[in-house]
């Protein structure tokens, strides 16, 4: 037995499993076991830590653990089956996520899909040992479930199939799920559900199962799950400011290209995982991991109302306010910036040209419902939608942050596939706008608030707007906002050069 969890498996089948999603990714072990290693070794050195995992897939978190505990324990319980049974059935809980991941996550652990089995390691007098699955279904609001915001078009449907109800977040109490207190929860939770929006359309599930689990009240809570959350936006705003303001949060570690996280899964935004402790307040260490290289930060989560996710940005960002200038943000349209959707498509007569995804035609003026006083303008737009892929930086680690840039003269209009980023009066004044935007210190800025493809006006709001009579160079730049040569360097390595 103990050979089983003590030798280095080559290769190892969960490490198998690890890419073959981005909603509900499986975890490969390397992963775990850095999570694992933000908590104190005492923890496993104990017969009465107790640990859930409540989205199991693959049973990996606790099948390490139960690793860890085997050798912890061996002065506490010297006989190794006796060790074992008290690990097992003591220590170690689950809530699989579906009913094939529970019978993965007792195989992964127990050695046995079924923990009442003779091919079962651990002594249980039922199926699940303490790995346990239920058929949920989700609480109808209207056309939303009141837990998790599934649409009800989307997931109404036979109980035969999936539901995608998970049992962690579908109750108001859950700590009447195993009726005990757990001293530490860990886990990699579900990321998204549809919401029956337009399209593809989903919306993040993965902050309910944190939210869930410090109602528990753990010791530790330890999860990995995507970073957009430092942005907000999508449902993500209440739980940001939460955290932001949560002193228990103590560590940090983000993967700003997901990749180096999880093998071959691309995640707008990129990964995280933290540590949450709760006696022991604090500043936070933030460990930005980037083309292997790791930049390490100990400050205060809520210095802004979103959360820098590199440290050296900080002082950039505070040479940068100081001024106080008004910021870019102020200008910039909102999505539809003269009311017409993506969809919108040329006429065949008008006294307007519009501007969309693929080209330009006659529109009539009748059909603008805003931004009427832009018409006249010459308008600096630039795509919604960001040239970098999913928001994240190319395999160098850098990003472009715009697709293109162009300048719409008087009488031309636009769909909201782009965003209007200045309107002026002469033609001087947008091209100069334009030498700004194609800046890397700009584009640098933008990229602060960036955790997914879409480029929106808030993004623009650490930008300071300057005078437009002149262009501007990243010289020019540098130098009016005192930045160092080691400041100007680590621009320089974020953000390529824009033609």
């Amino acid at each position: 037995m103990s050979l089983l969890f003590e030798q280095v498996y080559n290769p190892d089948v969960l490490n198998c499993l690890a890419n073959l999603s981005n909603d509900e990714v499986f975890t490969p072990p390397e992963v775990v076991n850095n999570m694992l290693d933000m908590l104190p070794p005492h923890l496993f050195q104990s017969p009465d830590t107790t640990f859930l995992d409540p989205a199991c897939k693959t049973g990996v978190f606790l099948r390490e653990i139960a690793k860890r505990l085997l050798m912890g324990l061996k002065d506490a319980i010297p006989d190794e089956d006796e060790r074992r049974k008290h690990i097992f059935t003591r220590q170690l809980f689950g809530i699989a996520i579906t009913e094939m991941t529970s019978l993965l996550s007792r195989r992964s652990l127990y050695c046995s899909k079924y923990a009442n089995t003779i091919y079962s390691i651990a002594p249980f007098d039922d199926v699940e040992g303490n790995i346990r699955f239920k058929n949920m279904e989700h609480y109808w609001q209207g056309n939303r479930c009141g837990f998790c915001g599934a649409s009800k078009a989307q997931y109404d449907r036979d109980k035969g199939l999936e539901q995608h109800a998970y049992e962690f977040i579908h109750t108001s109490k859950p700590e009447e799920i195993f009726n005990m207190r757990f001293d530490v929860i860990i886990g990699n939770p579900p990321y998204q559900i549809s919401d029956g929006g337009h399209g593809v359309s989903a919306q993040p599930i993965y902050h309910h199962f944190v939210e869930q689990a410090k109602k528990l009240n753990p010791r530790y809570l330890t999860m990995i799950i995507p970073s957009r959350w430092f942005a907000g936006g999508k449902g993500l705003d209440k739980f940001r400011e939460q955290t932001l303001n949560d002193s228990r949060f103590r560590q940090l570690v983000d993967y700003e290209n997901a990749t180096e996280c999880f093998p071959g899964v691309d995640i707008a935004g990129g990964i995280c995982y933290f540590l949450w402790d709760r006696e022991n307040p604090g500043l936070c260490r933030i460990d930005n991991i980037k083309n292997g290289e790791k930049y390490s930060s100990v400050r205060k989560l809520n210095e802004f109302d979103v959360l820098i996710r590199d440290g050296r940005s900080i002082e950039i960002i505070h040479k940068v306010t100081a001024k106080a200038e008004r910021t870019m943000d102020t200008q910039v349209t909102a999505r539809k910036p003269f009311g017409l959707a993506t969809t919108a498509r040329p006429t065949k007569s008008g006294n307007l040209v519009l501007r969309w995804q693929k080209g330009e035609g006659p529109d009539p003026s009748h059909l603008i419902t805003s931004g009427q006083e832009m018409i006249d303008a010459y308008k600096v737009i630039t795509s919604y939608v960001g040239y970098d892929h999913a928001g994240n930086p190319d395999k160098e680690g850098m990003r472009r942050i715009f697709s293109r840039i162009d300048i719409l003269p008087p009488g031309y209009i636009c769909t909201e596939t782009y965003l209007v980023i200045g309107a002026y009066d002469t033609k001087i004044n947008a091209e100069n706008l334009v030498t700004y935007m194609k800046t890397k210190f700009f584009r640098f800025l933008v990229s602060q608030f960036m955790f997914s493809h879409h480029i929106t006006r808030n993004t623009y709001r650490l930008v300071p707007i300057q005078d437009f009579s002149k262009p501007w160079t990243d010289e020019e730049l540098y130098a009016k906002y005192g930045l160092t040569d080691e400041e100007i360097a680590f621009i320089e390595s974020m953000i390529r050069p824009m033609d």
